[in-house]
Order: C-alpha cells, then structure tokens, then sequence
C-alpha cells in the first residue's frame, strides 16, 4: 500500500505567493476606513446619464456631468459599420448557385 508523501520544493512557490497575497490584500480590505456615503440627493442618477450622453446641460434635478455626444456618434457610427460588413459578408453572391444546405451539407444532387 503506497502513502502519499508531501513533497517540498520549488513548485510551491506560487502557492505560497497567492496566499501572502491573499493575506496582505484581506488585512488592507478589512482595516481600511470608508466615509459614509454622501449620495445624490434628490437628483436623478439615470436622467443625468441620458442627459450627458446627448450633452444636454443645466437642467433641473440632473447630477452636472461632462457631455459625451461625441463618444455616442462615433460608436453609433462603428456599429452601424460592423452591422453593415455582417450583412456583406452574409449576402450570396449573384451567380453563386452551388445548392448547399443550411448544415453546409451537399443538396444530394449528382456527385462528378
């Protein structure tokens, strides 16, 4: 009957690595001290979003924030790109007539 032995070397190393870092950053998390949270008040967290991202400013119960309009179009615009190419890339061409099916499998027409 074989027992198993522990072997010491080397290839604990990064073992014991995680497990100092484990402890260094669980003794941080737990001693570090948090404010209390200030919070928004009576403004509106998702109005101020919509607002920003169309760079609408100064509006009433809104959080002031930084426009982001431009941001929004480009990304609109690579969307639109991508979406697009995928149709490209999925549209047959016109004399392509190979008679495949959806699972990519032959039609069973005459084999040359």
């Amino acid at each position: 009957m074989s027992r198993p032995r522990l072997r010491l070397g080397r290839h604990l190393l990064p073992g014991v690595i995680a497990i100092a870092l484990f402890g260094v950053m669980a003794s941080v998390f737990l001693t570090a001290s948090i404010g209390d949270p200030a919070g928004f008040g009576d403004a509106s967290v998702i109005e101020s979003i919509g607002f920003s991202l169309l760079n609408i400013a100064d509006v009433e119960g809104t959080i002031p924030t930084e426009g982001f309009l431009a941001a929004f179009i480009v990304i609109a615009l690579a969307l639109d790109a991508a979406l697009d190419g995928s149709i490209m890339l999925a549209r047959r061409d016109e004399g392509d007539e190979t008679g495949m099916r959806a699972d990519g499998g032959d039609t069973g027409g005459e084999e040359e």
